[in-house]
């Protein structure tokens, strides 16, 4: 009877993680990076491979960093989203294209618009992998010290924008 007892008890507790596992919003990771300085990048500007994109660049403002790709279907739900939020003028967007054609990625941008005030080509993944960056679209809000203070994964809408990251925006500009 106790031979059973163990391995029937080992399989509802594995049940039970998978179910749980199943409720859970993948968005709610939380990130190591927030609070702490972001990580210090630069890299080739998509438009202009002779100039350079990085953390120096966004410094002395507050901004969002957004990881996207022409390959993901997410970033492309999202574009509306950053195009209002870039023409708003609340904070500027910059662009961390993600192990993409460049050709591609400039060629989106000019059908569909361009959110971002600049973008860094990380065509190996390295400076995505620093920042921690599971899966594109993610999307950062950088403090003007260079604090990470929010960390959003999945395609960004109006509603999470207005909710979760434009009042830290504003509070976190008021402190500047």
């Amino acid at each position: 009877m106790w031979r059973y007892l163990v391995p029937i008890t080992f399989f509802v507790v594995l049940i039970g993680f998978f179910l749980k596992g199943l409720y859970l919003d993948p968005s709610e990771i939380p990130s190591p990076l927030l609070g702490k300085p972001a990580p210090e990048f630069e890299l080739p500007d998509l438009d202009d491979p002779a100039k350079t994109v990085g953390t120096e660049s966004m410094r002395g403002q507050v901004a969002l960093l957004n990881v996207w790709g022409t390959w993901c279907a997410g970033c492309r739900q999202e574009h509306d989203t950053l195009l209002q939020i870039a023409s708003s003028g609340d904070v500027p967007i910059f662009g961390l294209n993600w192990k993409d054609d460049p050709d591609a990625a400039r060629k989106l941008l000019r059908q569909m618009g361009n959110p971002y005030v600049a973008n860094a080509v990380d065509s190996d993944g390295r400076v995505a992998i620093d920042w921690g960056v599971y899966g594109a679209p993610e999307t950062f809000l950088i403090a003007a010290d260079g604090t990470v203070l929010f960390k959003h994964i999945g395609p960004l809408s109006l509603d999470i924008w207005r909710r979760d990251i434009l009042p830290l925006a504003l509070q976190a500009k008021e402190q500047q």
